[in-house]
C-alpha cells in the first residue's frame, strides 16, 4: 500500500461530493460539496483543495452502468477528469468504478435518519467517501494503484 494521503471526487451535475483519507489510507473521510453547475468555477475548487491536501492522487468515480458500459454520465466524467488532470498536473488522476456508490450512500445516510432534502449535499461527500474507501480497498487487497490513469486533455 503505497502512503498518501488521496482525494476522492464524486462528479454530478449540479454538485461534486469531495473526501479525504489519511495518510495511511485506513479511513476516508467527507470533505466538502462543491456546486457544479458553474465548471470552471468548481475545476478552481477543486484545484484549491487538492492543492491545500497534497495528495498522492485524486480519485474520481465513473458512472458506468450496471452491465459495466459507459454513457453519457461517464464520457461527461471523463471530460471533466481530463481537465482536472490538466489542471493539478503533476498530481495523478485516476478513474474508479464508482456504480452504486450514490445509492449506497443515500441508504446509509436514511439508515442514520438523514432528510432527502437535508441531505443532498451530504449524500455527495458521502458517496466521495465511499469511492475513495473502495478504491483504498482494492489497492489494499491487490497492490496495485486501483482504476485506470487519466491522461491530462484540453
Amino acid at each position: 500500500m503505497r502512503r498518501g494521503r488521496r482525494i476522492a471526487v464524486d462528479v454530478g451535475d449540479a454538485r461534486i461530493g469531495v473526501a479525504s483519507c489519511d495518510p495511511d489510507g485506513v479511513l476516508a473521510t467527507p470533505v466538502e460539496t462543491v456546486p457544479g453547475r458553474d465548471v470552471p468555477a468548481a475545476h478552481r475548487r477543486l484545484a484549491a483543495i487538492i492543492e491545500e491536501y497534497e495528495p498522492l492522487e485524486v480519485v474520481v468515480g465513473l458512472p458506468r452502468s450496471l452491465n459495466g458500459g459507459e454513457g453519457p454520465a461517464a464520457a461527461k466524467v471523463r471530460a471533466f477528469a481530463q481537465q482536472m488532470a490538466a489542471n493539478i498536473a503533476p498530481v495523478p488522476v485516476r478513474l474508479v468504478d464508482e456504480r452504486m456508490s450514490t445509492v449506497t450512500a443515500a441508504q446509509g445516510m436514511r439508515a442514520a435518519g438523514v432528510k432527502a432534502k437535508k441531505g443532498r449535499s451530504a449524500i455527495d461527500q458521502a458517496a466521495a467517501v465511499v469511492i475513495l474507501q473502495s478504491a483504498l480497498e482494492t489497492e489494499r487487497t491487490s497492490g496495485q494503484a486501483p482504476g485506470e490513469s487519466v491522461e491530462a486533455g484540453g
